[in-house]
């Protein structure tokens, strides 16, 4: 009879990109700077609309909040990388895994529902126009966030608790550069067929809902738009749709590429390039992308700009007065 080494794994190595010092630096250079980035648009846009009065509008309270995700996909994952870069004992505990696949996964889906749901408020703004503000009431909004979360949170626990099924039979080498539930189903020794029948099935109506209420939103949208009479008005209502459909492009085309392709194609390292990508990339493009093609915010920056330049004459003016007194 043949005994399986059945050594309860308590930490995880991950092994990351590549063992080369020179390469590692250059990567821990580069993946900072896009942090810092990341950090800086994502939350300087939830600043941004909280402090606009002209963003008060159901449209960016969802922003805000997609934003606020964004910030927290990439928290989850890019500190214990860039830690990694630079020390040689790249361990992770078992539970520290663990939590940061569960705050993954429930960001990522948190963040796909919100897009949903940005996709309906656009198709209720040019659709119905009139009743908008009916509508898209503040019980409605709240309602749908609460609902984005709690739909975040359910999925990610039902992948989280599949996961602490999993047997490691003392490898516990993950070739990737967090806990990705790809990287632990390979790496497990006992039988996977539950966790991939989950990940498949949960990944499948997640995706489908999502992707199916957007492009219904916007086949109504398209309708409307043909129909309106105006050029103008036709330009106006496509360039408020013009960056949800890029950062949706973005995401799911991503997300679809990196779940859904045949295992016969399945590469870790090609995982591994796919995941930076929509770990860090995505959630730095999307505050520019909402920024550069989008009127409101632009604005809504410029008066901030503004506001602050008259300001700052008050005081200095008031720091020559202090002066000339003492």
């Amino acid at each position: 009879m043949v005994h399986r080494n059945t050594t309860r794994v308590t930490e995880f190595i991950l092994q990351g990109f590549t063992e080369d010092l020179e390469v590692k630096i250059s990567l821990f250079v580069i993946f900072l700077i896009l942090y810092l980035f990341t950090l800086v648009g994502n939350l300087g846009m939830v600043v941004l609309i909280r402090s606009s009065p002209q963003l008060h509008t159901p449209m960016y309270f969802f922003l805000r909040h997609f934003s606020f995700m964004d910030a927290c996909i990439t928290s989850t994952i890019v500190p214990k990388m860039l830690l990694n870069f630079l020390i040689e004992n790249k361990v992770i505990s078992y539970g520290g895994c663990i939590v940061q696949f569960f705050m993954f996964c429930t960001f990522t889906d948190v963040e796909a529902f919100i897009l949903a749901i940005m996709a309906y408020d656009r198709y209720v703004a040019i659709c119905k126009p009139l009743s908008y503000s009916v509508i898209m009431s503040k019980p409605l909004r709240i309602g749908l966030l609460i609902g984005a979360y709690i739909g975040g949170v359910v999925s990610s626990l039902i992948h989280t608790c599949a996961s602490l099924r999993l047997s490691f039979c003392g490898k516990n080498y993950v070739n990737h550069f967090f806990c990705d539930l790809a990287a632990l189903i390979a790496l497990a020794c006992s039988d996977t067929s539950l966790n991939e029948l989950l990940l498949f099935t949960f990944g499948t109506l997640v995706e489908g809902f999502n992707i199916v209420m957007i492009l219904t939103s916007y086949a109504f949208i398209i309708m409307t738009i043909v129909r309106m009479h105006s050029t103008e008005g036709r330009l106006k209502a496509f360039s408020t749709c013009a960056s949800h459909l890029t950062t949706f492009a973005l995401f799911h085309g991503t997300i679809l590429f990196m779940y859904f392709r045949p295992s016969s194609k399945f590469s870790m390292d090609t995982d591994k390039m796919i995941s930076v990508f929509y770990t860090l990339i995505i959630p730095m493009l999307n505050p520019l992308i909402y920024s550069l093609r989008n009127k409101d915010v632009k604005d809504a920056i410029m008066k901030l700009r503004s506001k602050r330049l008259r300001k700052q004459p008050v005081r200095m003016g008031q720091q020559a007065v202090v002066a000339r007194a003492e």
